[in-house]
């Protein structure tokens, strides 16, 4: 830049009462953050009472954090704080000794940046120093009217290019929407000769159906005569059999009769005997037989065990030795809620799995103790029955009808068993073992069972 007068031009800056320079318009924003930026450098080496009250707070922030938060209060200070600025240019000063020997001297360096020689001008308050200020904003502005014109030819290129292309592009799908429509012509020409053919077609299909309407009525007609006389004919075979069935009943009564008294002989010829041997007992004054010899022998007789009465000593709550000594009893029925053993053993199997590995399980039990075994599932959200193989010997597998839970029918099965017999219910439901429990039957855990199956 060359070396300029220091003499403000008209319109550079104003001078105020005593001959100050001072700028007519905002400092240019470029030229703003380079003057905050080194104040924000420098503030970091003074000490707090050495910056004004209002610079204070920003004393221990970063660099950044001070440009970012402080910007308006370090740009305050410097416009309304001589001595604070006079602070800042003395750091331009050591900073920047060529720039600033420069400007004192009344030159600007050609090769300096034109907002970093405005900068330190703001700073240092040289002569003329609103002028080159000024002439940095303009030349700021300039450059950025060069951009923006530059920006503005290269936005006007492109849409010229795209013109181009949207132009070749209409020029393309015109031509392709006229083949296409082309083809769509003679695509309805073939769909015309089609359907004149359909019509035809349909016309043929019509007067086949007229025909075929006609041979209908005719078969009808036949049909209906033939049903006559069949209905005739079944008529006189009915009236038949029904008199072979009175001839049969007829024989069957004669055979009856000579069968009865045959029998009527018989049963005289026991109750003769009968009525002897009654007038002989009357005759020795026998007593009526009321007993046997072994019922006047005085001892203790047992009472009918029940599932209640089999003894849980020294027996852990699911140890199969109990469910053993259940199962021993005479006529015990062993009741299984199957989804709650399965879902306890294998929770992991899908379900057709898990019943197959329990009713495996209860046909070796069922062999080995031969008690009756009965298993039911839960079935009330079943569309129908369930296709499955026949159960093992001895092992009776039900499901509970729709509506139906496999508790409820559990608690009907051990209702329907007469009292005084020995049922035992496997399941870890405590709302099921309460209700067996108040009928009479003995329930068990689960994994009693399956304890007992994985020994077996």
């Amino acid at each position: 830049m060359e070396q300029r007068d220091q003499t403000p031009a008209p319109g550079d800056g104003a001078e105020g009462a005593e001959g100050v320079e001072a700028l007519d318009r905002p400092l240019p924003e470029g030229v703003r953050r380079r003057v905050v930026g080194i104040a924000a450098d420098a503030l970091g080496a003074f000490t707090p009472a050495e910056l004004p009250a209002r610079l204070r707070p920003y004393v221990k922030f970063t660099r950044d954090a001070r440009v970012k938060r402080g910007a308006t209060a370090i740009a305050a200070a410097l416009e309304t704080e001589p001595g604070f600025r006079s602070r800042i240019a003395d750091r331009v000063r050591q900073g920047q000794p060529d720039l600033v020997a420069a400007l004192e001297g009344g030159s600007v360096p050609a090769a300096a940046d034109p907002q970093d020689v405005a900068a330190a001008a703001y700073l240092l308050r040289t002569p003329g120093w609103t002028r080159i200020v000024g002439e940095a904003g303009e030349e700021v502005e300039r450059a950025e009217h060069e951009v923006v014109a530059a920006e503005s030819a290269r936005l006007a290129e492109k849409l010229q290019d795209e013109l181009v292309t949207l132009r070749a592009a209409h020029r393309a799908d015109a031509e392709h929407a006229k083949a296409e429509l082309e083809a769509l012509k003679k695509e309805g020409d073939s769909l015309r000769r089609q359907l004149r053919s359909l019509a035809a077609d349909t016309k043929r299909a019509e007067a086949a159906a007229r025909k075929a309407a006609a041979e209908l009525d005719a078969m009808r007609s036949t049909g209906a005569t033939e049903r006559g006389a069949q209905e005739s004919e079944v008529r006189r075979l009915k009236h038949r059999v029904a008199e072979l069935e009175a001839a049969l009943e007829a024989s069957r009564r004669a055979a009856r009769e000579g069968r009865s008294t045959e029998e009527m002989r018989l049963r005289l010829l026991l109750d003769t005997v009968v009525q002897g041997a009654q007038g002989l007992q009357r005759e020795l004054g026998l007593a009526p037989l009321s007993g046997r010899p072994a019922d006047s022998v005085d001892a203790v007789s047992p009472v009918a065990a029940s599932p209640h009465d089999v003894a849980r000593r020294a027996l852990e709550g699911d140890d199969p030795a109990l469910l053993d000594q259940l199962l021993e009893l005479p006529q015990v029925h062993l009741l299984v809620d199957g989804y709650n053993v399965t879902k306890t053993g294998w929770p992991g199997m899908p379900l057709d799995r898990q019943r197959q590995q329990l009713q495996r399980g209860l046909g070796l039990l069922a062999a080995q103790t031969g008690a009756e075994i009965t298993c039911v599932f839960d079935g009330q959200d079943l569309d129908g029955p369930i296709p499955m193989a026949p159960p093992p010997r001895g092992v009776r597998v039900l499901f509970s009808r729709t509506g139906e839970t496999a508790d409820e029918l559990i608690r009907r099965l051990v209702r329907a068993e007469p009292e005084g017999r020995p049922i035992v219910v496997v399941s870890t439901d405590r709302e099921v073992a309460d209700g067996v429990r108040a009928a009479g039957a003995r329930p068990v855990p689960s994994t009693m069972l399956l304890r007992r199956l994985i020994r077996s």
